[in-house]
């Protein structure tokens, strides 16, 4: 996954407190979750010889089971397909599946102009918000609706032809990474199972990736054809990885009662999605004293640490949220996410030097993730109240820019112009950004 693209439009500090999530299809950041399919997806994208920092995973917020190429090399995943998946098997098949497209160029043979449209006018919809688990807050999230949610399945949609093409590759790709493949062979069978239950004939993974049961005999043949099956190559320690991901999906995206419900058990997961379930439904300390007992249990865990935080800081609680925070960035300190996620807090509960601090954060930040809307919000405020008028309007026309709000890029681009001296080494950047906004077009500019 690109260390880029956090897609958050944090429109005023008082929005910094996260709002209900009433957005079906809006863009997911979470450092476990990346973290997790990072890992899971370099060796794949090493074995397809792809540049694992030109390839974006971008997770969606959808409940429908799917995953698609669009406009190059863009992955999406619905947070409904991972959470379909049973095992990391299963998602490396699919993601050797979707790489195997970007591999075999499929989307161009669609038309460069017509994909590249689609494709803006999915991420236009997309880009801006964020459904943020740990870390950064939803703000005015962004419905793909109508023509939007048919370009996205259009977008996503391949030929029985490159179906099966795409499989063939995705085995060896699976093969040179050392993967099995078996789980793609179990996720479509399952996909093909569900076809026949009430409700899911319609499918929108099989509307857009066309199962036939001649896709699977041709894969089962495939695997036949190469002798004994190939170990898997998953350990107990990413088997865990990959239900904590399901849990936490589960304990963001499901109703709280019912995970609470049915989330009974005492192992990890089950006590992970039930911590998450109870902060969601007001009972921040409850969930705040499952945590202590987990973090007793496990130390070392950045997540759990970054979790704590995040219950702590949205309970009302900022100042203690400071030291689990912190904790986390040691234990994972090349997790920009979390490093938003201290300066975040920072920026809410600071004094001036902590201002210095969530300053120093946030330029590191951006340094590795310069798409990352949110953390230039956040640097613009602190730059500000640190009088740093110049830097905070700079700071600002990267976030307008990154949201699409090109009225407000030209106002700040201009304050920032007036503030920032003459021999200011930052003036370099606003001529950057000058040029970005003349490049856009007229009409665009009227629309936005």
């Amino acid at each position: 996954m690109r260390p880029g693209l956090l897609w958050s439009g944090l429109l005023a500090l008082s929005l910094l407190i996260p709002q209900p999530l009433r957005a079906e299809r809006v863009i997911v950041r979470d450092a476990e979750i990346e973290s997790y399919l990072r890992e899971l997806a370099g060796p794949l994208m090493a074995a397809a010889g792809l540049d694992a920092e030109g390839v974006r995973l971008y997770v969606v917020r959808d409940p429908r089971i799917n995953a698609g190429v669009a406009g190059g090399p863009n992955l999406f995943l619905n947070t409904g397909l991972l959470r379909a998946t049973r095992s990391p098997e299963e998602l490396a098949g699919v993601l050797a599946h979707e790489l195997a497209h970007i591999q075999g160029g499929h989307l161009a043979r669609l038309g460069r102009r017509i994909e590249r449209a689609r494709l803006q006018a999915l991420l236009g919809a997309l880009l801006g918000t964020a459904a943020a688990f740990a870390g950064a807050p939803e703000a005015a999230a962004a419905l793909l609706l109508g023509g939007q949610s048919l370009a996205q399945e259009q977008l996503l949609r391949f030929t029985r032809t490159q179906e099966s093409a795409a499989d063939q590759a995705a085995v060896a790709i699976l093969r040179d990474a050392g993967y099995p493949a078996s789980g793609l062979v179990s996720f479509l069978e399952e996909l093909d199972r569900r076809r026949f239950l009430a409700g899911l004939a319609e499918e929108v993974y099989l509307r857009t990736h066309p199962l036939t049961r001649e896709r699977i005999r041709s894969l089962k043949a495939r695997l036949a054809a190469q002798g004994a099956p190939q170990p898997s190559a998953f350990g107990p320690a990413l088997r865990l990885r990959h239900l904590r991901v399901v849990a936490k999906l589960e304990g963001f995206l499901e109703d709280p009662q019912r995970v609470l419900n049915t989330r009974t058990g005492a192992d990890f997961t089950d006590r992970y999605a039930r911590a998450i379930a109870l902060f969601r439904s007001g009972r921040g300390e409850g969930a705040a004293e499952l945590l202590r007992t987990m973090l007793g249990e496990n130390p070392e865990d950045p997540y759990l640490w970054e979790l704590y935080g995040q219950v702590l800081f949205e309970s009302g609680r900022g100042r203690e949220a400071l030291a689990p925070y912190r904790r986390a960035v040691a234990l994972a300190p090349r997790e920009p996410l979390i490093r938003l996620g201290l300066a975040r807090v920072l920026v809410e509960t600071a004094s001036r030097s902590e201002l210095e601090e969530a300053r120093v954060l946030l330029q590191e930040v951006v340094a590795v993730d310069p798409d990352n809307a949110f953390a230039y919000r956040l640097l613009g405020i602190a730059l500000g109240r640190l009088e740093d008028y110049g830097g905070s309007f700079l700071a600002l026309t990267e976030w307008a820019l990154l949201v699409h709000r090109v009225k407000d890029a030209e106002l700040y681009l201009k304050r920032a112009d007036a503030k920032l001296g003459a021999d200011d080494p930052r003036r370099l950047r606003l001529e950057d950004l000058r040029r970005e906004v003349e490049r856009i077009s007229p009409e665009q500019k009227r629309g936005r």
